[in-house]
Order: structure tokens, then C-alpha cells, then sequence
């Protein structure tokens, strides 16, 4: 019901990120996120990621990449135009949710981020519970997570291994706009079924 819950039973591709600061590996859900999916995959089968950096990161909340000029204004879709929001209820904005960056609705293009957060607000728990959130996604957002973020950008990934090179790109130093100091690098992205 809930494929971040139960990754071994899902099928899709999984994308390893190579960065220089480490490999981490997220599983694609296409049954959910199908054209988003298509995009991520056509993307990094014109090698669009290699090279680019990571240009925002937020410790305790995100890191952000995908946008080739490395200033968060570009950007495009496989197709060369924005693309509609793909939201599921299976799917959530929890620690390692791998979502697709936007500036509102149906502006998907090649950016995306990984939710970092550990600490969700105390608060949030409230609010889920009075959204009618399932018991079991309440849990898995203790852990951390944004759920301020569910049905505004579209998840289509959770990371499997290496996530704690999530957190160390999380951690690093940054400046302006919370672009790091030094640059965090996406060398290459693998995919493997």
C-alpha cells in the first residue's frame, strides 16, 4: 500500500547518485510517479545530471539539485517544457523522499531534492492526525520528514542505502542562498533494475 514502508516489495529502477562525497541509491516508483519517472530516467540517459552540483542545501530539511546552470533558476524537462504534478496517496514527503522541486503547480523540469529533515516539527504530528494521515505514515514521519510539502511537489523516490552521505551533504558549509562553500558534485547517475 505504502512502497517507501515496504521498498523490498516494490518494482522499479533504482538510480545510484556518485557524488564526491559519496554513492547513495534511491528507488523509482513508476507505478505512482510514471511521467515523472519517464523524465528523471530519460534525463540521466543524456548523462543531463553528470556534473552538476548539488546548489541548494538546507541541513535538516533538504538538498537540491538538478539544474545545470547551478543557480536554482534552470533547468528543463525531457520533453523541453514544464510537466504536471504526479501525486499520490501512497506516497509522502518522509526522510529520504526523493521529489521533484517546482514554483507551483505543474512546473516540473529537471530539479529535484531529497528531504533530509530529521527532527519534524512536534506540531506537524497534530496536523496529520486531524488530515486523516495514515497511522502508519505518522510513524514513518517521526523519523523526519516535511509533510508541509505532500501534494505540492510530486515524490517519486526514497533512498535504500546511503543515507547518511545524504546527511553529510546536508551538513556541509554553505553560503549565499544556501549554495555550499564548495562544491558538492553529482559525477554520475547509474541505473539498475
Amino acid at each position: 500500500m505504502y512502497p517507501q514502508l515496504n521498498l523490498a516489495a516494490v518494482e522499479g529502477p533504482v538510480a545510484t547518485f556518485k557524488t564526491n562525497k559519496g554513492d547513495f541509491a534511491i528507488k523509482l516508483f513508476p507505478k505512482q510517479a510514471p511521467k515523472t519517472v519517464e523524465n528523471f530516467l530519460g534525463l540521466v540517459a543524456k548523462n543531463y545530471y553528470d556534473g552538476i552540483i548539488f546548489h541548494r542545501v538546507i541541513k535538516d530539511f533538504m538538498i537540491q539539485g538538478g539544474d545545470p546552470t547551478g543557480t536554482g533558476m534552470g533547468g528543463q524537462s525531457l520533453w523541453g517544457a514544464p510537466f504536471e504534478d504526479e501525486f499520490s496517496n501512497e506516497l509522502f514527503n518522509i526522510r529520504g523522499a526523493l521529489s521533484m522541486a517546482n514554483a507551483g503547480p505543474a512546473t516540473n523540469g529537471s530539479q529535484f531534492f531529497i528531504v533530509q529533515n530529521q527532527n519534524m516539527p512536534a506540531q506537524m504530528e497534530e496536523q496529520m492526525v486531524a488530515a486523516g494521515y495514515p497511522k502508519e505514515i505518522i510513524e514513518a514521519y517521526r523519523q523526519g520528514g516535511t509533510p508541509w510539502l505532500d501534494h505540492r511537489h510530486t515524490v517519486f523516490g526514497q533512498v535504500i542505502s546511503g543515507m547518511e552521505i545524504v546527511d553529510e551533504i546536508a551538513n556541509v558549509e554553505t553560503g549565499i542562498q544556501d549554495k555550499p562553500v564548495e562544491d558538492v558534485v553529482i559525477k554520475t547517475i547509474e541505473i539498475s533494475e
